[in-house]
């Protein structure tokens, strides 16, 4: 691991309920470094945003956890974290691929997309202190050898059904790794603004006409997005009428386009 401190410590499991479980479970028995990753080739009961349930095919694709300790962000620049650990694996998919590079896209609140399909997502599971973060379990799946989704196919793709050939997944996870360093030592010099400007240009959408629905009034909108708040919060600029309106991860859905 080419890295000052994130992956550096590892615990490795070939099975366990989810990562996140087990990252929160130990950061409750002991102290520890920050960095840590814990890495498991099953995961028995992984675990998504919205309460839904991440599935992958034991030894074929990447699902684990890293710690960290950002206690000189506040509660409200939570997604912050988010933003970092998206561009780390939206760089490293690019990186891996053979074509389709400028296809890998950052989907918000957690999902990074390929030409439409889903190859990779986060969950992200913070402790507060003092209206800071005292602790944060940064749990991402990343599909990479596995050939086929089933009944998912159609919404799920993986590195090697876009390249036709095996990728080590321990050089992806060290690139994730390097990738998250650089940006978090970023974060700790107060380099947001580069950092959202990075994310911007990666970001499904940004600026550009799409189709989403309202969950709860379950009314369809068209509009682009202008803006992530560093709280997570979602801004769009509707269509036709230029009105801005800000929502919460539950309070919007995307449409794929065969439902539009």
């Amino acid at each position: 691991m080419e890295t000052l401190f994130i992956g550096r410590n590892c615990i490795r499991l070939s099975e366990t309920e989810s990562t996140n479980t087990y990252a929160i479970n130990l950061l409750k028995e002991v102290n520890v470094p920050e960095g840590t990753l814990i890495i498991t080739e099953h995961q028995t009961n992984g675990r998504g945003q919205r309460g839904t349930t991440w599935v992958a095919e034991p030894g074929s694709n990447i699902t684990c956890s890293l710690i960290i300790h950002p206690d000189f962000l506040t509660l409200n620049e939570h997604f912050l974290i988010s933003k970092i650990i998206a561009l780390s694996i939206q760089k490293t998919i690019q990186d891996f691929l053979i074509t389709d590079k400028s296809d890998v896209k950052i989907k918000w609140p957690n999902d990074i997309m390929v030409k439409g399909l889903k190859i990779s997502g986060i969950l992200i599971e913070n402790s507060i202190q003092d209206a800071r973060i005292k602790n944060s379990v940064i749990g991402f799946g990343i599909n990479v050898n596995q050939s086929t989704f089933w009944e998912l196919n159609k919404i799920a793709t993986s590195i090697f059904c876009l390249n036709k050939r095996k990728s080590n997944c321990d050089e992806i996870i060290n690139s994730v790794c390097s990738y998250f360093e650089s940006y978090y030592l970023k974060l700790k010099q107060n380099k947001y603004n580069s950092i959202n400007d990075e994310y911007f240009k990666q970001l499904l959408h940004y600026n550009e006409i799409f189709q989403y629905k309202e969950i709860d009034s379950g009314k369809m909108l068209s509009g682009k997005i202008v803006n992530i708040e560093n709280n997570g919060w979602i801004v769009i600029e509707t269509f036709p009428d230029n009105e801005i309106k800000k929502y919460s991860l539950k309070e919007i859905s995307f449409l794929r386009p065969e439902f539009i």
